[in-house]
């Protein structure tokens, strides 16, 4: 039996509001989905970028396998992620609006074994933003608590 990864960006709904949610895969190595496998994986730091037409996850922390041997991978490279050429025509088109940016907000490995992403299209929070968040939460909490 496999454990479950679900490997979250708890800051991601913190610090965006997040607008839309699409799953990619990502193009890895054999030494990167064994990490992932492990639970070795950090996205709180990522965020992704065009270079060309292609969609790029960069600053994703995948940590080094330990039974890797000298073909083990670089822990913070750019990996490609894998969308069809509508969604990344779609997301294109919202990146180039002010304010709006692409941030991953859960990797995941689904039940054929493969890795996923879901990243989100965001808009940036302000402070007065975050606090009414927050407040909210509160609240909601103090709700269910008194139910």
């Amino acid at each position: 039996m496999q454990k479950s990864v679900n490997i979250r960006n708890k800051r991601a709904s913190h610090e965006y509001f997040l607008i839309q949610e699409v799953t990619a895969g990502i193009q890895l190595t054999g030494t990167e989905i064994k990490s992932i496998r492990d639970g070795t994986a950090s996205i709180a730091d990522a965020y992704c970028t065009f270079t060309g037409s292609e969609l790029f996850v960069r600053n994703m922390h995948i940590a080094e396998y330990s039974y890797g041997t000298h073909y083990n991978h670089e822990p913070k490279r750019d990996r490609k992620l894998l969308l069809t050429k509508r969604e990344l025509k779609k997301l294109a088109v919202k990146v180039k609006e002010r304010g709006f940016t692409i941030i991953p907000v859960l990797l995941f490995i689904n039940d054929n074994g493969m890795a996923k992403l879901t990243i989100a299209l965001a808009r940036g929070k302000h402070a007065y933003d975050k606090r009414e968040t927050l407040k909210q939460k509160d609240h909601k909490r103090e709700i269910e608590r008194n139910t």
